[in-house]
């Protein structure tokens, strides 16, 4: 069971990492539809720590590795070049797990 909660964590934290990076870096495109995908991807990711507490410390680990991943398809969905996006995380996995977090 462990797996599948593992897989799931990862999955909604690249969807909402994705979602923080086109937010950032294409804000006359930012609306509602981002809004919720990105707050339900946060309660998504909690729901499922909730569940598997033992997953809560790998978050780091895990954001490392799909960042890359989250760069592609978010340049992918916005048309611009991925060395456009910082190669680095701009953000943390605290901060892209925060409610008040939007970057600008």
């Amino acid at each position: 069971m462990g797996a599948t909660e593992r897989r799931e964590v990862i999955s909604r934290l690249a969807v909402l990492v994705m979602h923080l990076l086109k937010w950032q870096v294409q804000p006359e495109r930012r609306g509602n539809s981002w809004r919720l995908t990105i707050e339900i991807q946060r309660g998504e990711v909690e729901d499922v720590l909730k569940q598997t507490p033992s997953l809560r410390h790998r978050l780091p680990e895990f954001f490392g590795d799909i960042y890359p991943r989250a760069v592609l398809k978010a340049a992918k969905e916005t048309g611009i070049d991925r060395r456009q996006f910082p190669v680095d995380p701009p953000f943390s996995v605290e901060q892209a797990m925060s409610a008040e977090f939007w970057p600008e």
